[in-house]
């Protein structure tokens, strides 16, 4: 096969399914996005108990990173779609996608957290505390408002991430891209144009989101500090 009728095949696998790419792209979208949030709201609450938790509650959160850090995704994806069932917790795929990609999503943004916080001087905890600030207002209102500035590369790429990972998606039978791109083989036996279109789209939505996120960077970066972070 020459080049030319390469790209002929491409287009046209492109033109015949195109309707079925844009929806397989907006749903690994949809996941990548409410799975970033629910990997942020769980990281915030992470953040949290390491400010203010006691012995116990630190620990827990020592185990909870641990664990969705070390242990695949896949497995805790699967785990939690064909597992749960057995206990009376059934969950559609798109549904069991987002969850199990949110819970591990949350403890690499917990460290993430831990690492931008780090990097606020610790000069600054102690001026606010000997000027009788209280811990919740010194996390507040000089904390966080820094260590978000400095996760912002860390978060960015973890969005870029998840866009990826998502394509686990497809093993439990989500119709997201890598999904329909099984199903553009199954229908046309054409492996290699039907992949090749598949990652075409994931490289040029993470270059997007890349693109976006540079902006963002360049307003709200600030230089980095020693990290302070108990």
């Amino acid at each position: 096969m020459d080049g030319d009728s390469g790209c002929k095949l491409v287009i046209d696998l492109i033109l015949q399914y195109k309707s079925f790419l844009v929806q397989g792209a907006l749903t690994t979208i949809t996941i990548t996005a409410l799975s970033f949030s629910l990997g942020l709201l769980i990281s915030s609450i992470l953040t949290l108990i390491r400010f203010f938790g006691e012995r116990v509650a630190n620990a827990f959160t020592k185990i909870y990173i641990d664990v969705f850090r070390g242990t695949p995704l896949l497995v805790q994806l699967l785990l939690i779609y064909f597992g749960f069932p057995t206990i009376g917790i059934n969950l559609d795929a798109f549904t069991a996608s987002v969850i199990a990609i949110g819970l591990n999503s949350g403890a690499y943004q917990a460290e993430i957290m831990r690492t931008a916080i780090k990097g606020i001087p610790e000069d600054q905890i102690i001026v606010a505390k000997a000027l009788g600030l209280r811990d919740r207002h010194i996390y507040l209102y000089i904390v966080m408002p820094q260590a978000l500035r400095n996760a912002i590369p860390g978060l960015v790429n973890e969005f870029v991430t998840l866009l990826k990972e998502s394509s686990l998606a497809s093993v439990i039978g989500l119709a997201e891209l890598t999904r329909v791109g099984e199903y553009m083989m199954s229908a046309t036996f054409r492996a290699l144009e039907a992949f090749t279109i598949v990652a075409l789209i994931y490289l040029l939505l993470s270059y997007a989101f890349y693109f976006m996120s540079r902006s963002i960077e360049k307003r709200f970066a600030i230089p980095g500090f020693e990290r302070w972070i108990r």
